[in-house]
């Protein structure tokens, strides 16, 4: 699974890799839990240009009766993201990028388990294949939320979990975000392990596994 992860790149890097004309200022987020807003991009169905957002992590479904959800929804299997009625909706027509710099997992180690951190050797920014939904409550304002879709490990990842967030390359993002491609098997492939060699992975702190924690030493590497 994916359950918390970092975004330091600044809105100037953000618009110049993701190609998005206006980027909002936020401040680095070095523990981004659960429920809390991320950065993603999208699809102006107005212009047809990108457009960088803030939505609340954990999709809530547009027939959902409850907001609590969202919690279930953090994040979506590869395998069967096409067919779970939380999900097929949005994968068909609402896709997303969340932009990241990095991601936790937490590795086995007897008895404890060491939290890690996987980024890009080349410390760019990159993007978690998403999907968005709009949620409008019986009373009070409507809600934006994403989850992020999650697949098998590649080798790098196998010694630290059995699962690891779909990164998706750079010339896959235009076929991704495009809502006009609704039939969803050449999407699928898109879908697959990250290349080992591309990514890097070190120890941190458990400060990280208080979501309170939302600081620079979070990310600092330590010894085990």
């Amino acid at each position: 699974m994916c359950g918390r992860f970092t975004q330091t790149a600044t809105p100037e890097v953000i618009a110049e890799q993701f190609a998005v004309a206006d980027s909002p200022l936020f401040k680095p987020r070095y523990n981004i839990a659960p429920s809390q807003s991320v950065a993603a991009i999208r699809i102006d169905p107005d212009t047809t240009a990108r457009k960088l957002v803030m939505l609340r992590w954990g999709l809530i479904p547009s027939w959902a009766k409850d907001p609590k959800i969202g919690y279930q929804c953090i994040n979506a299997k590869a395998e069967t993201v096409a067919e779970k009625p939380s999900f097929r909706s949005a994968f068909k027509k609402r896709r997303c990028l969340v932009v990241a710099t990095g991601f936790y997992e937490w590795r086995a180690d007897g008895r404890t388990k060491q939290p890690m951190w996987i980024g890009l050797k080349n410390k760019r920014p990159f993007a978690f294949a998403g999907l968005w939904e709009h949620w409008t409550p019986a009373e009070g304002e409507p809600l934006e939320s994403c989850t992020i879709i999650t697949t098998e490990p590649n080798d790098l990842m196998r010694s630290i979990h059995n699962r690891m967030p779909v990164i998706l390359s750079p010339a896959s993002y235009d076929q991704w975000l495009d809502p006009t491609n609704q039939p969803t098997e050449p999407l699928k492939v898109l879908l697959r392990p990250y290349p080992s060699d591309e990514l890097a992975a070190f120890p941190v702190s458990t400060l990280v596994n208080n979501p309170r924690n939302d600081a620079p030493q979070v990310l600092e590497p330590v010894s085990v």
